[in-house]
């Protein structure tokens, strides 16, 4: 089974994405994991994306296509894979139709724009260790204080709300426009986020063996 996930930043993808990886034992594949392993083994791929990453620049399409390419031709991709975070754009998505590679599912994990900024803006980090804390979810016994380390609690500046809805002005604009391009091709099963990670689990699931 060779799989998409779609979804806005904090719509849970890489929650779903090891959900699919136990269920269907088949790699999840991250860009930015991918990214980080070209750069480490030093492969052509890798050595392109370091230059224009030492230059302080974004590494350009043909790059993360070359390397995401090289990551689906690995053993462990064989029996199929989840792609988590790619592709972003329709030319991305073009260049993998171009690839030759079959994809037989995308799943969209619907969340709504507030719920997203609520569910990350109340993300809190502890300076000292890192654990992590969440305003709603997961409270502290002391508001501001880590319970394991007594450190101070903070806000990540990729947790503020501005942020947040800047990241996800992004997503409509550039992703979302995957959501038409793979329905038309048939392949679309749209999962609307719950409140409870078992749920979209469940609808996950079920949106992945759905004919």
């Amino acid at each position: 089974m060779k799989l998409i996930l779609l979804g806005a930043p904090g719509a849970g993808k890489g929650t779903q994405a090891e959900v699919l990886c136990q269920a269907l034992s088949i790699p999840a594949i991250s860009t930015g994991n991918t990214l980080r392993e070209a750069l480490k083994s030093g492969t052509e791929m890798g050595l392109r994306a370091k230059s224009y990453m030492d230059a302080g620049q974004l590494v350009p399409d043909d790059v993360v296509i070359g390397i995401i390419k090289e990551r689906l031709q690995q053993d462990d991709c064989q029996n199929g894979f989840i792609l988590d975070g790619f592709p972003r754009t329709i030319p991305q998505a073009e260049a993998l139709d171009a690839m030759g590679v079959q994809i037989d599912r995308v799943i969209d994990i619907e969340v709504p724009d507030d719920k997203i900024v609520a569910r990350m803006s109340g993300r809190r980090v502890c300076e000292k260790c890192g654990a992590s804390y969440h305003t709603e979810y997961l409270k502290p016994a002391v508001d501001g204080v880590c319970d394991k380390c007594a450190g101070a609690l903070v806000q990540r500046k990729d947790d503020h709300p501005d942020t947040v809805k800047a990241r996800l002005a992004v997503y409509h604009e550039q992703t979302e426009p995957l959501k038409a391009y793979y329905e038309k091709q048939g392949k679309l099963r749209i999962v609307e986020g719950q409140e409870d990670v078992a749920d979209t689990k469940r609808l996950t699931l079920a949106a992945v063996e759905a004919e």
